[in-house]
């Protein structure tokens, strides 16, 4: 088994392994970092109690964060006409119809974090499903990315909106700011998320829905958080 190094080791420290924090002790401790030279994410992982093989349980949903998420997000659009337009106003990175699908077809392009498309577009769009579905890029009308709405759906993925999804073993992951935050901003943040997820409980989830939860900055170690506080907070 390998060492943790000296960085990594005093990062951990001031962390308990057997205690379960409050969220807002748990962002205090996050917000101080690893020591390394560079901004570090910070992300939630919380493990639910649902099965996600069954599509009523296939817990997933967008929330806009308040403080945002600390790095810029190169969003691209397939609309046509004056949608392709109001998109570009609205700050789109990449926009286009036919020729960006082709785009991404015969080059493999994926260089952008969101996708959104107009209703019209899906037909085209559905053709290369293969290449952004495992990349997490396909619009999705259930999350509001399949929408007329464009430019008030790209503004808001651009300002720190984040869409997660619970993943084969039950686990959500979803970032909830930097570091340099400070603990206040990541707290505000961190509800947001959780919130979010309380509400997109399904209905045909039975038991705990909230198993696991902790919280990390990237080069950081895990602070395991207190899911009967988690609870009671929203």
């Amino acid at each position: 088994m390998s060492k943790r190094g000296k960085r990594y080791r005093k990062a951990s420290e001031p962390i308990d392994r057997e205690q379960r924090y409050t969220l807002e002790d748990a962002t205090k401790l996050v917000a101080v970092g690893s020591g390394v030279k560079f901004d570090e994410s910070v992300e939630l992982a919380i493990r639910l109690g649902v099965d996600p093989r069954h599509a009523d349980q296939n817990v997933r949903g967008t929330v806009a964060l308040p403080h945002g998420t600390g790095r810029s997000v190169r969003v691209a659009v397939f609309a046509k006409g004056e949608k392709a337009k109001e998109a570009t106003e609205a700050g789109a990175d990449i926009v286009g119809a036919d020729d960006l699908v082709a785009r991404i077809r015969d080059e493999g392009f994926t260089d952008f974090d969101s996708a959104v498309a107009t209703p019209d577009m899906m037909g085209a769009v559905g053709k290369i499903g293969k290449i952004l579905g495992p990349r997490g890029l396909m619009p999705n009308p259930k999350v509001g990315t399949v929408t007329m709405d464009v430019g008030s759906v790209v503004r808001s993925l651009k300002a720190g909106q984040v869409e997660y999804r619970v993943d084969k073993a039950g686990i959500v992951q979803v970032p909830v700011g930097k570091v340099s935050f400070g603990a206040d901003k990541l707290l505000e943040n961190a509800q947001a998320v959780i919130n979010s997820l309380m509400r997109a409980k399904p209905a045909s989830a039975k038991g705990q829905y909230v198993l696991t939860a902790a919280m990390s900055s990237t080069m950081g170690p895990g602070v395991r958080l207190d899911t009967s506080a988690l609870r009671a907070a929203v």
